[in-house]
Formats: C-alpha cells, sequence, structure tokens
C-alpha cells in the first residue's frame, strides 16, 4: 500500500520525505516535516495526527525513538499504524503495528529509515537505504527521490502505486520543498519530471519570500 524513506543530511541540516502509495493524495495524509526539528511519515493505514505529534516532541529534544514510542505506547487503534521518524541529530526510529498489510519491512541506515508495506519483497527498504547513503553529495530531495526509485526498482508494492509525495524542511517554517502527484499511473515517473522542473526555481522562490526586492522577475505577461 505504501513505502517511503525518511531522512536527514548532515551537511545542511535538512530533513524530507519520499512516498508513494496506492491511494490518492498521499502527500496530503503521511509526510511531515519541521526545520531543525526531524521529519515523520505515517502511514498504512493513515492517522495523520501521529506526524506533527512526534514533530512536537522531537522539537522538545526527545530523542526520535523515545518519541515514536510515546506517541504511538498505548495508541488506539496502534496496530494498523506504520511510523518512521528521524531526529535533528539523525538518529532514526519507527514502529510497525500487528495488524500491517501484507509483506512488510523497515530497514534504518546512516540517517535514515524506509518503511513498507504490501510489498512485493521485503528488501525493498533495504535498497532504499542503500541508495541514500551512497547519496550523500546530492541534494536532500535528490537523495530521497533516488532511495524512492530504488525501491521501485527493487520491486515496490505488489500493486500498482497512483500517488506520490517529496517534502523537505531546511531553514523556514515553510517546507524548501513540497512537491506532490495527486494521482497518476505513474506518480513517481511524474513526481522526479516535477522536481527537474522545479529545482533550477527552488531558491527563486525563497528569495521571492525572504528579499523580494531581489528576486528574480517571475517570466510571466506583464512583468517588466
Amino acid at each position: 500500500m505504501t513505502f517511503s524513506i525518511v531522512g536527514h543530511c548532515q551537511r545542511t541540516g535538512m530533513h524530507g520525505v519520499a512516498i508513494t502509495t496506492s491511494s490518492i493524495c498521499v502527500g496530503s495524509r503521511c509526510p511531515w516535516v519541521r526545520a531543525g526539528v526531524g521529519a515523520v511519515t505515517s502511514q498504512n493505514i493513515t492517522d495523520p495526527a501521529i506526524g506533527n505529534e512526534v514533530l512536537d516532541l522531537l522539537a522538545a529534544g526527545i530523542e526520535a525513538a523515545d518519541a515514536v514510542r510515546q506517541v504511538m505506547g498505548n495508541r488506539p487503534h496502534a496496530a494498523y499504524r506504520q511510523v518512521a521518524a528521524v531526529d535533528h541529530d539523525g538518529n532514526s526510529a519507527h514502529f510497525t503495528g500487528s495488524n500491517i498489510l501484507g509483506v512488510h519491512a523497515v530497514a534504518e541506515g546512516q540517517r535514515c529509515v524506509a518503511a513498507g508495506n504490501l510489498l512485493s519483497t521485503p528488501d525493498v527498504p533495504a535498497a532504499m537505504v542503500k541508495q541514500f547513503e551512497i547519496g550523500a553529495a546530492f541534494h536532500l530531495a535528490e537523495r530521497l527521490l533516488l532511495a524512492l526509485e530504488a525501491g521501485i526498482d527493487e520491486g515496490g508494492e505488489i500493486g500498482p502505486t497512483h500517488s506520490a509525495a517529496l517534502l523537505v524542511a531546511h531553514e523556514n517554517a515553510w517546507p524548501l520543498v513540497d512537491l506532490r502527484v495527486d494521482w497518476s499511473e505513474q506518480p513517481v515517473i511524474d513526481l522526479r519530471s516535477c522536481w527537474q522542473k522545479y529545482e533550477p526555481q527552488m531558491m527563486d522562490y525563497l528569495a521571492r519570500a525572504l528579499d523580494p526586492a531581489s528576486a528574480p522577475a517571475y517570466g510571466v505577461p506583464g512583468d517588466l
């Protein structure tokens, strides 16, 4: 039903999530990031409240493992949830309930954790972690997307996926990267295309937020 990778870039301090699933609009429910704090994904039978609850604990200085344990311990319906998180120091943590769908697996690596359910093979998360670890020179969004693509190459979900998302936080209250494919027959391919179009403009949009007078022209009709 879903597989994802959550990661932290030691070089830049960025946190992010890349995720894809068989259902619609995964980016609206599952990935959560906060600048200087961490990143979380809540998946399988999704409870969107989990992401911000874990991030709030991370923001209070609690490490990822304890934050996930506190949020998921004795939580109603926890058996249906799968959670993965990385904190501001790159520590990772995860939770997989007893009622998770199909073949499911989790793999932790250096400053990352990958998780999935209804997988074609339990090797998918490990392939994602391996790709993430060898891509340290890339922008975090690129590393996460490459890892997601590695999961697909390893077999991905047992059935088709229809939505995908790429979410990265850096230094501001809003995400530096927030790209979503809400419905498609090839969501990760479309997400790659969106990232390729967005990356060259990414810092321009940041400049428009922080210092509009110095930002480049918009390149639209009537823009002088």
